[in-house]
C-alpha cells in the first residue's frame, strides 16, 4: 500500500477500525452467482471455434479469403454495440430495483439469441442475433456487481479467486462443444446423419448447448437466488419519476428475504440512495474506467486476432488449423487461466497487491504480440513442429497474466464507487465504456490482420496495431494506486 501524506499528521485514534479477521463467503448465494457467471463465457465461446467457417458457409465473402476476419470482426462487434448502449442502463436499473430481475431478464436474452444464431442462415441474421444478446444482456456488470454487495474488503479477493472457476469451464467446454459439434451431419453421420434439422441448420446443435444452459440458469435463479439490493423502488414509480424529471426517489425498506452484507460499508452508507450519472463521474471512476476501457480493447483485440490467426493459411500469416484443434487449443488456455487464479490470485493479492498484479499483466501484452510472427515465420520455415507448439504454448501461457488484470479492476472499482449504493451504476460506467472498447477491438484487429495479409500490404501491420494498444495499457496502468485500499481510505 502506498503510504499516505496526511498519514504523520492524522492522529492513530482517528482512523477507522479495519477487519482483524476474514469474513467467511456466504456459499449459499454464492454458488448461485457462480453458475451464473458460467451463462456469458459458455455462450460466447461456443461460438468462436466455427465462426471463421460459419461466415465462409453463407457466402457472404464471395471465396475471399483475406475477408473472413473482417466479417468475424464486424459480427463479434455487433454485440458489443449493442452491449455497449444498455449496460449501464441496466446496471443503473439493478440499483433500483434489485439485481435478479435484470438478471432474469439476461438469461432470457441469452437463451433466445443463441437459438437464434444457431438457425440464422445470413449475415444479417447472424448480427441481429448477437445484438439482440448484448442489447439485453446486462448480466456481466450486475453479476460484478452482486459479488461487491455480499462480500466485503476481507474476503472480496477470494471471492475473486472463484471467479475464474466458471470462465474456467466456459473457455474449456465452450471451444470443445462449439468445435466438436458444429456440422455434426458431417462430423457424426452415423448418430446425427439422417437428421434434416442439422442438415439444414448445421451449428444449431452446438448454439442449443449454451441456449439450455442459460433457460436451466433462469429457473435456479428465480427460484433460489436472494436479492442483495438493500433498498429498492417499484418501476412504475422509476418511470413516474424520469418522466417528472425528479433525480432522487424514495426507496423502499427492504423485504426479508434480501441478503445484505454491511461488513465493509460505512453505517452511514448502508442506507445510501443511488447518485445521478454527473455525481459518479469522479477522478477515480474516470482513471479505474480508462484503463478497463483500454484493457478491454487489447483484450478484445487479441481474442479475436487469435482463432482467425489459427485458421488462416501459414503462407497468408496463420497457423493453418482446423476448428477441433483451434477449440482444444483455446480450451487448454481456459484451464490453464482457471487453475492458476484460483490458486494463485488469492495469495499473489496478499503479498503484492491488485496494483502490482495489474501492471505485470497488462506488461506481459507485449511479448504476447511478439510471438504472433515468431509463430508464423517458425511455421513457415520448419513446419508445424515442436518448436510452433512450444512458442503457441508460451504465448498462450502469458496470457494468464493477461486475465488476472480483470479481478484487480474490479477491486479498483469497488474502492472508487461514491458510495455503495451506487455500485451498479459505478460498474455500469466501467463497462460501457470497456463495451465501447470491444466493439473497435475485434472489428479493428481482425480488419488490420484481414488488410495486412493482402498482397503488397506490411504483414506486421496487424501487430504495430496490437502493440500499440499494448503500451497504452501500460502507460495508463501507472495512474492507479499500488492498492485500492488507498482510494477507500480516503472516501
Amino acid at each position: 500500500m502506498i503510504t499516505r501524506q496526511d498519514d504523520e499528521e492524522t492522529p492513530l485514534l482517528q482512523r477507522p477500525e479495519q477487519p482483524t479477521t476474514k469474513t467467511p463467503l456466504p456459499w449459499d448465494q454464492f454458488w448461485i452467482i457462480l453458475l451464473l457467471e458460467l451463462s456469458d463465457p459458455l455462450s460466447s465461446q461456443t461460438l468462436a471455434p466455427f465462426i471463421p467457417q460459419l461466415i465462409r458457409d453463407i457466402g457472404v465473402t464471395r471465396g475471399d479469403e483475406s475477408q473472413v476476419g473482417h466479417y468475424v470482426g464486424i459480427l463479434q462487434s455487433s454485440y458489443y454495440a449493442a452491449h455497449a448502449l444498455t449496460v449501464f442502463h441496466w446496471s443503473q436499473l439493478s440499483d433500483h430495483i434489485g439485481r435478479k430481475p435484470v438478471l432474469l431478464i439476461a438469461l432470457l436474452a441469452i437463451s433466445v439469441s443463441t437459438f437464434s444464431f444457431g438457425l440464422s442462415k445470413t449475415f444479417l441474421g447472424l448480427v441481429v442475433s448477437r445484438a439482440i444478446c448484448g442489447a439485453f444482456d446486462g448480466s456481466n456488470g450486475v453479476i460484478k456487481s452482486m459479488v461487491m454487495d455480499i462480500t466485503d474488503v476481507t474476503n472480496m479477493p477470494k471471492a475473486y479467486g472463484y471467479i475464474p472457476i466458471p470462465w474456467m469451464i466456459g473457455t474449456t467446454v465452450g471451444p470443445l462443444v462449439g468445435g466438436s459439434l458444429s456440422r455434426p451431419a458431417d462430423r457424426f453421420p452415423g448418430i446425427f446423419g439422417r437428421s434434416e434439422l442439422l442438415k439444414i441448420y448445421p451449428y444449431l446443435l452446438p448454439c442449443s448447448i449454451p441456449a439450455i444452459f442459460a433457460s436451466v440458469a433462469w429457473v435456479v435463479t428465480y427460484f433460489r437466488l436472494k436479492e442483495s439490493v438493500s433498498t429498492r423502488t417499484p418501476l412504475w414509480v422509476l418511470i413516474k419519476g424520469g418522466f417528472l424529471q425528479q433525480s432522487y426517489i424514495e426507496p423502499r425498506p427492504p423485504p426479508r428475504n434480501v441478503l445484505v452484507n454491511s461488513g465493509g460499508a460505512n453505517p452511514g452508507e448502508v442506507q445510501s440512495k443511488p447518485l445521478p450519472l454527473r455525481a459518479l463521474l469522479t477522478p477515480k471512476v474516470s482513471t479505474v474506467t480508462a484503463n478497463y476501457a483500454i484493457m478491454g480493447l487489447f483484450h478484445m483485440a487479441f481474442s479475436s486476432v487469435l482463432p482467425v490467426f489459427y485458421a488462416t493459411p501459414i503462407e497468408l500469416g496463420g497457423l493453418s488449423l482446423d476448428p477441433p484443434r483451434i477449440g482444444a487449443l483455446l480450451a487448454a488456455s481456459g484451464v490453464t487461466h482457471g487453475i492458476f487464479q484460483l490458486v494463485f490470485y488469492s495469495r499473489l493479492h496478499d503479498h503484492f497487491g491488485a496494483g502490482a498484479i495489474y501492471i505485470t499483466g497488462v506488461s506481459s501484452g507485449i511479448p504476447i504480440v511478439i510471438l504472433f510472427p515468431v509463430i508464423n515465420a517458425l511455421a513457415r520455415a520448419h513446419g508445424i513442429g515442436l518448436a510452433v507448439w512450444l512458442c503457441v504454448a508460451v504465448q498462450l501461457a502469458l496470457t494468464t497474466s493477461l486475465v488476472m488484470c480483470f479481478p484487480c479492476l474490479s477491486l479498483f472499482i469497488r474502492a472508487a464507487a461514491p458510495n455503495r449504493a451506487s455500485l451498479g451504476a459505478t460498474n455500469g460506467i466501467a463497462q460501457m465504456f470497456v463495451a465501447g472498447a470491444r466493439i473497435i477491438g475485434p472489428a479493428s484487429a481482425a480488419s488490420v490482420f484481414s488488410y495486412s495479409m493482402q498482397e503488397g500490404h506490411d504483414a506486421w501491420l496487424a501487430y504495430y496495431f496490437l502493440m500499440a494498444i499494448a503500451f497504452l495499457a501500460v502507460g495508463a496502468s501507472l495512474l492507479l494506486p499500488r492498492d485500492p485500499s488507498v482510494w477507500e481510505d480516503h472516501q
